[in-house]
């Protein structure tokens, strides 16, 4: 293996890849020193270094020829990077989402502003206040979407049956397989697919909003969302994982959910039921990490057999 390409994508990176997309996945790594190559010439940049990674791309810090810092993200499927582009544009006026700058549909690549300072919330070492963070809510679902490109917008239940489908195989694959028992994942998407059947408070939803994919944007920009997976469906579904993340008690569910409901106009019992629906993949991920000894797991477990 190439120093080149051992610097573009690590191990754990590879790995993700190859489950995520199967064999084809190996190949596009093997070629992708020379597809980020082609890129970067066109679209004029230099390659600063690797980038944390999410879960379908390789991202790469990057700086443009009038000395603006960009991110580039290739991945192997290029349709979601071209999706990723679209939806983005649904919030682009808002300021809380990055610029899209480039985007190559055939060879999937997206070029996006770097936002600065950029670290991710997961690792702030304290949180913005839950204020905060239903008014990034707040903001994205209110934003002025054009009726024609709401109405191209999968439907929420479409992402719920794609999310538990995925989860149920990383139970099976990791550790979680001896410790959450399939019954409760099953019971949360039961409880997930009976709420998307409530077509109150609809919106344009980020689909995928947590602490790993909203970014610290300073003073002036504030919190920033990247990496949606927009949808259309029940507001409160974006504020399902901030008031579960890293909790270490169910009164401490509650008061996060006392706080963020009625901020981002949605009912505490609407929230606290996707918080039930979502807390047994919450808690396949944190078993898969080797943290089923927290609290948290604890609590999320206790959550997912109400």
């Amino acid at each position: 293996m190439s120093g080149v390409m051992t610097e573009l994508a690590d191990d754990v990176q590879r790995d993700r890849l190859v489950r995520r997309f199967g064999a084809k996945a190996r190949s596009w790594l093997a070629g992708l020193p020379a597809l980020v190559d082609e890129l970067a010439g066109e679209w004029k940049l230099s390659i600063i270094g690797r980038a944390p990674h999410g879960q379908t791309s390789v991202v790469l810090f990057a700086r443009r020829v009038d000395g603006s810092a960009a991110v580039l993200k290739m991945s192997p499927d290029p349709a979601l990077l071209a999706t990723e582009a679209c939806t983005l544009g649904l919030w682009r006026e808002t300021g809380r989402v990055p610029a899209v700058w480039e985007v190559d549909e055939q060879r999937g690549g997206l070029l996006l502003e770097a936002v600065e300072p950029g670290e991710h919330v997961a690792d702030m070492t304290t949180w913005p206040p839950l204020e905060e963070i239903a008014r990034l809510i707040r903001d994205l679902h209110t934003a002025r979407v054009p009726e024609d490109k709401v109405s191209r917008l999968r439907p929420l239940q479409s992402r719920v049956n794609f999310v538990y489908h995925l989860w149920e195989q990383r139970r099976v694959q990791g550790r979680a397989a001896d410790l959450v028992p399939p019954v409760l994942l099953h019971h949360g998407h039961a409880r997930a697919r009976a709420l998307t059947a409530n077509q109150d408070n609809v919106v344009a939803l980020h689909g995928d909003l947590h602490p790993h994919n909203v970014l610290n944007g300073g003073p002036r920009r504030g919190l920033v969302a990247i990496d949606p997976r927009a949808c259309v469906g029940d507001a409160a579904v974006d504020a399902m994982n901030w008031a579960l993340w890293g909790v270490a008690s169910r009164e401490e569910v509650d008061r996060r959910i006392s706080v963020l409901a009625p901020a981002i106009g949605s009912s505490q019992e609407r929230l606290l039921g996707w918080c039930r629906a979502i807390a047994p993949i919450l808690a396949i991920s944190r078993a898969n990490r080797g943290e089923a000894h927290l609290p948290e797991f604890e609590v999320l477990m206790s959550l997912s057999a109400c």
